[in-house]
């Protein structure tokens, strides 16, 4: 990949290797010859998909929340750093280019999701919008998948939460106010940083850091509670912002603020790396030392308890500073848990009594 243009507007990569289930792996190469398309030109495709369920369960100590719905599969979004890249390998595609512009969109999600909250072993858990790709992506605006998700969630007075990076999350206002009038809703706005052209270099296609403060402070004037995710912390490309991130999100008017630390699955760790040495070269060398130094001497560490805040004096320090920062902005009360009681199995058919 050496010599060639690895940036293009838009994109959080070019790269775009080959899947690690391929039976051969490619590799373009700058041979000082002039080509006049040395990269071609991505656009994004959406493929329709049909699962025959929609809701994904886990069992993972880490993760607060049993039960998740991904509405599509890719992010074009495009964050450099996304732990869901490695995801897409399974499609027989790249985690690079190809997860920001070959995505795959679920219209049946909500009549699937009917399908199953009306079945009679089905036990009511709050369900996370947005764990693995954002549910709020530039292609929600034509598919309008999560709002019609919400729609059923509101019907069965399902409880849920949201995780994402856009403002278009203020689109579905109107259902969010009264989900969360019943309790049966947290909206989650995930911050990397408020640096705007290190944000257009991370995530390209995600909501301005500015535009994002404007979302909390419009969802919390509609009485929907918000927490912020601070995902992920970047050393030295980030971490001198974290005060900063949480007295701005104060400000807005965030209900709480959480951190994950920046880890590196797969094949995102050579992403990331050489994201690196093209944006930021002179720093490269240091950031990737202080993801090893909190991961045990590697890039990524997946055991339970380990893999969200890392380990060791670095990684310590992070979560010393963002406890006296929670506290100094009163960020550090627990949130009520969501109303799990009006949960209604059968929503067509009118209460007797």
């Amino acid at each position: 990949m050496q010599g060639f243009v690895k940036t293009v507007k838009g994109r959080g990569t070019l790269d775009n290797r080959d899947s690690r289930f391929s039976e051969f792996e490619r590799e373009q190469i700058d041979d000082g010859w002039f080509q006049e398309e040395a990269f071609p030109t991505f656009r994004t495709e959406v493929s329709i998909e049909a699962p025959r369920k929609i809701i994904t369960r886990n069992t993972s100590p880490d993760l607060p929340f049993s039960q998740s719905i991904n509405a599509y599969r890719g992010c074009e979004h495009g964050c450099i750093y996304c732990f869901a890249r490695p995801s897409h390998a399974y499609l027989g595609l790249s985690p690079g280019l190809d997860f920001e512009s070959k995505l795959t969109a679920k219209p049946d999600a909500a009549a699937l999701l009917r399908k199953e909250l009306m079945a009679t072993s089905y036990e009511c858990t709050p369900i996370s919008l947005g764990a693995n790709t954002d549910p709020y992506q530039p292609i929600e605006r034509q598919y309008q998948i999560t709002r019609e998700i919400l729609t059923v969630l509101e019907s069965f007075k399902h409880p849920c939460t949201i995780v994402t990076k856009s403002a278009l999350v203020e689109r579905d206002i109107d259902i969010l106010s009264r989900l969360a009038a019943d309790n049966l809703v947290k909206v989650n706005l995930s911050i990397t940083t408020l640096d705007k052209t290190l944000a257009g270099k991370l995530e390209p296609r995600a909501s301005s850091p500015q535009r994002r403060l404007q979302t909390i402070s419009m969802l919390r004037r509609a009485g929907i509670p918000v927490s912020v995710l601070i995902a992920p912390v970047i050393p030295v490309l980030t971490d001198t912002e974290l005060e900063q991130i949480i007295a701005a999100c104060a400000e807005a008017g965030a209900n709480s603020v959480s951190f994950i630390l920046l880890r590196l699955p797969r094949e995102v760790s050579d992403l990331f790396e050489n994201w690196l040495h093209d944006h930021y070269p002179d720093k490269a060398e240091h950031v990737m030392n202080r993801i090893r130094d909190s991961r045990g001497g590697k890039t990524n560490d997946p055991r339970f308890g380990h893999r969200l805040q890392g380990q060791g004096f670095y990684a310590e320090m992070i979560k010393q500073r963002f406890q006296r920062a929670i506290k100094k902005h009163g960020l550090n009360q627990r949130s009520t848990p969501l109303n799990r009681d009006l949960f209604r199995p059968h929503p067509q058919q009118m209460d007797l009594f």
